[in-house]
């Protein structure tokens, strides 16, 4: 298969974890007769820099051509430092989302069996764990209207949906449900949001369209508390864009660390595969970024596209990975390996073989859970 890849390396550690992903690209390539191109575009602060701007047309463009995008990671501390900043390198995020229709967020939490151990959480409670969130991506507080008022002491931010932004989003994840452990639960605040009582009657008309799928119901903080009293209580979580992200972070607790998270952002048209973790400017050219999400996000995009042997092996040389302990510090403070050689270490036993083939994990996929 030819794709083409747009490469949006970012800021921070970005381009340092999307550098193990094209090394295992690379070995995908050579292991199975693919041939992918690579093209480079830029964003947020970096843009900022040389453009003014977080998202220049040239990348949206890029980016429009494209089979395919790799993300790396937005944000600087000379912004996150500036509350006056009137423009932030994570608006060119935001905007590119809006400007590809990247609507549906889709973030799997699965606990990998070697690392049961690296969790805050006591290994009973999260073993066995394996749920997916979709997070509307494109509405909600995060783009509706913003108002200051002169004096600067009264602000708001709209939260607005519409019937159909929920519609598009919950399809697809009464699909993944269906294909999974056939149990969906909506998470939202309706007791006291209009917007979430609007997704409630939207999401509950639909579910009569999946009559195998089990519909349930959490207010969100409710939801956050079970996360961590109850993960496997859950399949497929649905919710809007705000509550969305701050599960996701939550869900990374479950993990032991961010950087074990993959995520792809769906459209109609698009594509976009990325690291759920932020930037981590502290860590920038120190060789200590943990790669895996990175890596496993290039293996949802192989997926995507209908790879599932080449994304599986991706997995299971990131499984080894951990059983032979080639980890980040993150994983183990006292390990040698840092993201080049744990990149180098994946890559190289990206393989095809028997012993591939008869690995007993699922595949990755939109409505799949990966291996975390």
């Amino acid at each position: 298969m030819d794709l083409k890849i747009a490469l949006l390396r970012g800021d921070g550690i970005g381009p340092e974890v999307l550098a193990q992903s094209i090394k295992c690209l690379h070995a995908v390539e050579e292991t199975f007769n693919h041939h992918f191109t690579f093209t480079d575009g830029v964003i947020g602060g970096v843009a900022m820099e040389e453009f003014g701007k977080p998202l220049p047309d040239a990348t949206t463009s890029l980016c429009k051509a494209s089979d395919a995008i790799l993300f790396g990671t937005i944000g600087t501390l000379k912004y996150d430092s500036n509350p006056s900043a009137k423009v932030r390198p994570e608006q060119g995020l935001l905007q590119l989302r809006r400007e590809l229709e990247l609507f549906t967020n889709i973030r799997p939490v699965k606990v990998f069996p070697t690392l049961v151990n690296k969790s805050p959480l006591k290994k009973h409670v999260i073993f066995g764990t394996d749920f997916i969130i979709y997070r509307e991506l494109t509405g909600g507080i995060y783009f509706g209207e913003k108002k200051l008022n002169k004096e600067g002491t009264v602000a708001s931010d709209l939260c607005e949906y519409s019937e159909k932004e929920i519609d598009r989003i919950a399809h697809l994840a009464f699909k993944a449900a269906k294909n999974r452990r056939k149990k969906l639960t909506l998470v939202d605040k309706a007791n006291v949001l209009e917007t979430s009582r609007l997704w409630r009657k939207v999401v509950s008309k639909i579910a009569e369209s999946y009559p195998e799928v089990q519909l349930d119901f959490l207010f969100v903080d409710n939801a956050a508390m079970q996360m961590m009293l109850n993960p496997n209580q859950f399949d497929v979580i649905l919710t809007d864009n705000m509550f969305g992200d701050i599960l996701s972070d939550q869900g990374s607790a479950i993990c032991g660390s961010k950087g074990l998270l993959p995520s792809a952002s769906i459209g109609t048209d698009h594509a976009m595969f990325e690291p759920f973790h932020g930037s981590y400017p502290q860590a920038e050219g120190k060789n200590i970024a943990n790669p895996v999400a990175s890596i496993l996000s290039t293996a949802m995009m192989l997926s995507h596209f209908g790879m599932h042997e080449e994304s599986r092996a991706v997995v299971i040389a990131v499984d080894k990975s951990m059983r032979k302990q080639v980890i980040t510090k993150d994983l183990n403070p006292s390990s040698k390996y840092g993201t080049n050689e744990v990149g180098d270490f994946i890559a190289a036993n990206i393989i095809d073989s028997d012993e591939n083939l008869n690995y007993n994990y699922e595949n990755i996929g939109l409505g799949r859970s990966t291996i975390i």
